[in-house]
């Protein structure tokens, strides 16, 4: 289950007693009724940002909970699913702070795959049920994933929207990396993340850092779309 580049520093994980209980736990779960994302994308962030190539992790809380949304990134929808709320505020934020122009997708396996590894906190839900997933062990496993990044030689840029993500802030060394924070882009928190600058801050983190700047735009997927 576990991609190959983040065998050595997570494995042990899941040889652990709480991962065990949580396996068996989904297992039921989904014996029960829809749990998303589908068994194949529960670590399609860890799949699609190598170990080694992580510039960038932004932490999210939960999965999407409605059918076809979720596929294993944080905030991301596939493509031709309408862009949830919370996404559609990060959008604007891009737009207003780098100038990119507002895609007509949710899309965001092209930042993962310039090393931006976007991960929730925990990894599955049930169908129309936030946070059903949540105090089962996905926050144990989750946790040894922000630690491994931190733990690694080469420093990264950490973004934590919200209270929740900020809990986390203890487990990064922020004399080696950075750590940009912020509200959270949901509608209820919104007027504070509007205005924040947080592409912005990361870049020129990254680039102090000595890697190469994200591309942050997404392309459009419709056809003819200018």
């Amino acid at each position: 289950m576990l991609p190959p580049s983040w065998q050595d520093a997570l494995g042990k994980e899941l040889e652990k007693p709480y991962f065990t209980r949580l396996e068996s736990f989904v297992e039921q779960e989904r014996a029960d009724g829809p749990v998303y994302p589908p068994d194949e994308e529960v670590f399609a962030a860890l799949d699609a940002t190598p170990y080694d190539r992580v510039k960038v992790l932004v932490l999210g809380q939960d999965p999407y909970h409605g059918a076809g949304q979720g596929h294993g990134l944080c905030f991301s929808v596939r493509p031709g699913v309408r862009v949830p709320p919370s996404l559609r505020n990060i959008f604007k934020e891009l737009r207003d702070d780098l100038g990119h122009p507002v895609p007509d997708n949710g899309y965001l396996m092209p930042w993962a795959e310039q090393g931006v590894l976007l991960l929730n906190a925990v990894l599955t839900v049930r169908e129309g049920e936030a946070n059903s997933h949540k105090g089962r062990g996905w926050e144990e496993f989750t946790d040894a994933v922000i630690r491994a990044v931190a733990q690694r030689s080469d420093p990264a840029v950490f973004v934590l929207w919200g209270a929740y993500a900020r809990k986390k802030l203890p487990l990064i060394d922020t004399d080696r990396h950075v750590v940009v924070q912020g509200a959270h882009p949901s509608p209820l928190s919104a007027k504070k993340f509007f205005g924040s600058r947080p592409f912005s801050q990361i870049d020129a983190a990254v680039a102090a850092q000595g890697h190469t700047p994200v591309d942050w735009r997404i392309p459009d997927l419709a056809a003819g779309d200018g």
